[in-house]
């Protein structure tokens, strides 16, 4: 077998490696884009632990339906531009919430996303006030409190109270604003005549974990900043007594039991979905104890306590805790974070790349805000991006034209000292030298772009703003991969393509304008390499298909503009489009 065939051999195996291997590596550290989802259904009747105030439980309580369980307690109805449900006055939960401006999917009937649900219904997520004492006898789970207006409103805060056979007069103020934030507000009078040592808390309690993936890229899961910045490195699987979470897999620093819980100042806590948060921020001069626990794999909670503080008679304490509960809307939490919960913004798992996806994300929101289409927004931000780095690509073709003038010479020496690898070497830097040509100064552009292609990548995976945006036909969700496939005929067959074989016609075309700007590369004089080079847009095709269809507009937006920019530098130097000398 020559040289040249093994090597085709060699890219022929790691091709199908990539092609067949790259969909485990994907789903490990890189979850794709959302499945287009058209309808949601309900959970069947099963059994479940049940979380009370102040910890979680682990006594079972069958599911129900989500309408019966709250028809069987006194509430208060929430109503905003932004958020619609209930608290339930019996425990003085916040466990009923929609999110009105955002739907399940992108079906016209579909239900709004549902965030928070109560205890005994499928799917329980709910916040939770409470105080705890020595000889204290405070509000629990069971306690009904009363309330002093039936409605929530930006413009109307409500009050639930409760007043214990002590005298305390505990008390619930709670308002909204008129997007994710309420703000709580725990007080307890001392009406008794003699002081009293309180520790208020609040909580947030959820069964089962997130429907979202985890991964290296994107933090899925339990997520808090306490003191020292933002703390990604607990997963569902470390509350769940199973330290292997995707931080313990890659890095092998899975916390302990121990490591759950901080004494720090301020700082906030909750549990993160990939577009949803709920979190609760207490007041930032308090010294707290916060942290997270769960209970037989399913339950869990993230909880913050208060320091202990005695009441003396006819004394009242105030203690204010600020909860998000909504979508990770960049702004949203931007402009949150700015009135005083830190690092908010860290919500979305923005990582090592910030300083450049940042922004990118604004900048491609004010096209969106200009043009009215994201896909677009990610066309015009392509063609900036491309703009920007055309001079940069006119010096990487200058560099190659030198590299194709000296090819032949560099065969030559390849070839008078192919017994001596070391003098060859010393031969071609040589040349190099004399030629003035540097060999690395073609990859420049390549490198530059990974960055921003990753950069990219996050923005479109992780900012809620691109979720379900329709572009152009039956694109009707730019963050979810193509839909519509030949494989089964476009949906005429009924069946489903196995997920490596579900190529839609986005992905095509990507594959196509990959291959037409490889051809329009520079010939090199190696046959093997000639080869791979044919065959690899067909690889990244499979590698890409399941991948947001925004990112692929990207890619395909900025193949077809290195094509032009290939044909223009082409006129400039010819010499680059002949066939190189043997």
């Amino acid at each position: 077998m020559t040289e040249d065939r093994r090597n085709f051999v060699l890219f022929a195996v790691i091709a199908a490696l990539i092609l067949f291997g790259f969909p485990l590596v994907q789903q490990r550290f890189f979850p794709t884009a959302n499945p287009p989802v058209t309808r949601i259904e309900d959970g069947k009747t099963k059994v479940l632990p049940k979380p009370e105030a102040g910890a979680v439980s682990t006594t079972p309580t069958a599911i129900r339906d989500r309408q019966v369980v709250l028809r069987e307690t006194p509430r208060v109805r929430i109503a905003t531009p932004s958020l619609a449900g209930s608290i339930n006055l019996k425990g003085g939960r916040i466990d009923d919430l929609v999110l009105t401006t955002y739907k399940e999917t992108i079906a016209k009937n579909s239900p709004p996303i549902r965030l928070l649900s109560p205890s005994g219904a499928p799917d329980a997520y709910f916040a939770g006030f409470g105080w705890s004492g020595d000889a204290v006898t405070a509000p629990g789970a069971d306690t009904v409190f009363t309330v002093d207006a039936p409605v929530l409103t930006p413009a109307r805060p409500v009050t639930l109270s409760w007043t214990s056979p002590q005298g305390l007069r505990f008390a619930l103020r709670i308002a909204v604003d008129d997007k994710f934030l309420f703000t709580v507000r725990q007080s307890v009078g001392n009406g008794g005549a003699a002081p009293v040592t309180v520790r208020p808390y609040a909580l947030l309690s959820r069964t089962g974990v997130s429907k979202d993936a985890t991964s290296w890229t994107n933090h899925v899961g339990p997520i808090g900043v306490f003191d020292n910045g933002a703390n990604y490195h607990i997963d569902y699987a470390n509350l769940e007594g199973n330290q292997s979470g995707v931080f313990a897999r890659v890095f092998g620093n899975a916390s302990k039991p121990g490591d759950n819980y901080f004494d720090a100042r301020g700082g906030w806590l909750g549990f993160a979905d990939k577009y949803w948060l709920a979190a609760l921020a207490p007041d930032q001069s308090a010294q707290v104890h916060s942290g997270f626990r769960g209970a037989n794999g399913t339950v869990f909670q993230a909880d913050v306590a208060q320091q202990p503080r005695t009441i003396a008679p006819g004394k009242v304490l105030n203690t204010t805790t600020r909860v998000f509960a909504g979508a990770k809307e960049v702004k949203t939490l931007d402009r949150y974070e700015a009135a005083g919960i830190p690092l908010l913004g860290r919500a979305i798992d923005w990582g090592w790349f910030e300083i450049v996806e940042k922004p990118i994300f604004t900048y491609l929101d004010w096209l969106f805000r200009m043009v009215g289409n994201f896909g677009v927004a990610i066309i015009l931000l392509t063609v900036t991006i491309r703009g920007l780095m055309f001079p940069i690509a006119q010096r990487q073709f200058a560099s190659m034209a030198k590299m194709r003038s000296v090819q032949p010479k560099m065969k030559a020496l390849q070839e008078r000292y192919k017994d001596d690898k070391v003098k060859q070497q010393q031969e071609v830097m040589a040349l190099y030298k004399a030629e003035k040509v540097n060999p690395l100064a073609g990859c420049l552009p390549t490198l530059l772009q990974i960055p921003i292609f990753y950069a990219l990548y996050k923005v479109l995976m992780l900012t809620i703003e691109m979720r379900h945006q329709p572009f152009v036909g039956w694109i009707k969700d730019l963050s979810a991969p193509d839909p519509l496939t030949p494989v089964n005929l476009f949906g005429l067959l009924a069946f489903t393509p196995p997920h490596f074989l579900a190529i839609g016609v986005v992905p095509i075309v990507l594959g196509i304008s990959m291959y037409f700007q490889f051809k329009l590369n520079p010939q090199v004089m190696d046959e093997t390499q000639r080869q791979v080079f044919a065959i690899l847009p067909w690889v990244l095709m499979f590698v890409m298909a399941p991948f947001a269809v925004g990112l692929q507009v990207y890619w395909i937006t900025s193949n077809c503009l290195a094509i032009l920019q290939q044909r223009l530098l082409y006129a400039r130097h010819p010499e680059l489009a002949a066939a190189p000398a043997k």
